[in-house]
């Protein structure tokens, strides 16, 4: 869910999310529960390749809306934009593949249907950074890099997107001399 704090206690909602379960004896009931809340649930044999999904959005927004501070609509119309996030993807989908990992649906097609559809949207790591706090970024783009360096498999952009986050991170940390 695509969600930001927009004052104590007050959470704007800006877009919806797959929810994704593994089948189970008690998940037609747990779909049936969440779709009367107005929560659409998707029933997968392949929840991991869900979660991959998920996190190469993530990947391919988070960083870039963070280290920006703009909402996904505006970063993706700045010049040079598009080719570092297919960079992203194609990294993420090597990691994925590499994994055994059968990442459904089309993900750039995914990434650019979030521009579209969300692009008021500032990212979770832009607004955990906006509060001087630490992010999920080490488990965003981090993640992709530290799987691809234990598999051989080179993750450039997702390192240097990882490491500028972690330095705007480093900002509100004291300096030891």
């Amino acid at each position: 869910m695509a969600t930001e704090m927009a004052g104590a206690g007050h959470v704007k909602h800006h877009g919806r999310g797959e929810l994704v379960i593994g089948p189970s004896a008690a998940s037609g009931e747990l779909a049936t529960l969440f779709a009367a809340a107005g929560v659409p649930v998707q029933i997968s044999d392949n929840v991991t390749g869900a979660l991959w999904a998920k996190l190469i959005l993530n990947c391919a927004y988070n960083a870039l809306s963070a280290i920006t501070q703009l909402p996904y609509g505006r970063l993706v119309q700045a010049e040079g934009v598009e080719a570092v996030m297919r960079d992203v993807v194609r990294e993420c989908l090597a990691v994925a593949q590499a994994e055994g990992v059968s990442v459904p649906g089309e993900m750039w097609e995914a990434v650019q249907h979030i521009a579209r559809t969300m692009p008021t949207q500032l990212s979770s790591t832009a607004q955990d950074l906006s509060r001087g706090k630490r992010s999920e970024i080490d488990h965003l783009n981090g993640h992709v890099m530290r799987r691809g360096a234990a598999l051989g498999i080179a993750t450039p952009v997702n390192r240097v997107l990882h490491t500028l986050v972690k330095l705007i991170e480093g900002r509100s940390a004291p300096i030891d001399l």
